[in-house]
């Protein structure tokens, strides 16, 4: 499995940038899904349309879709409300995307890891079509 490096700092010790907070939440995830058990099997997917953070593979065989999300702070709402419904179906047009170039398609799920400071909370089965109202 590729190893998967993150920025802490920026050019001459700035704070780091937008993109290198991102990674480094998902590399906290990434973590935590794995001492949970599951297996990374992409991270980044990225198609028109949609992206997904983490592509996993639970112990039951199970692909697990992984939206990763991070907040300074838990106003709105905090880090899980912030995946609305737009972005879960940029998500499944992601996943969809992403199925389509597998021989077989296994059981999946969508969940979310949610960061802010000192929680991570594992949100699982957080949506699907009907929640996103893709299904309709």
């Amino acid at each position: 499995m590729r190893s998967f490096k993150s920025t802490t700092q920026g050019p001459g010790g700035q704070a780091p940038s937008r993109q290198a907070r991102g990674a480094q939440a998902e590399d906290r995830a990434l973590a935590h899904l794995r001492r949970q058990g599951l297996e990374p099997v992409v991270r980044n997917y990225r198609c028109k349309g949609g992206e997904i953070d983490l592509v996993m593979r639970a112990p039951d065989g199970t692909l697990v879709f992984v939206e990763v999300r991070q907040r300074s702070g838990r106003g709105f709402g905090g880090a899980a409300a912030s995946v609305t419904p737009a972005k879960q179906r940029r998500v499944l047009l992601a996943a969809a995307h992403y199925l389509a170039t597998l021989a077989r398609v296994p059981p999946c799920r969508f969940d979310v890891v949610a960061l802010e400071p000192g929680r991570l909370e594992w949100l699982q089965h957080a949506f699907d079509l009907d929640a996103a109202g893709a299904g309709s």
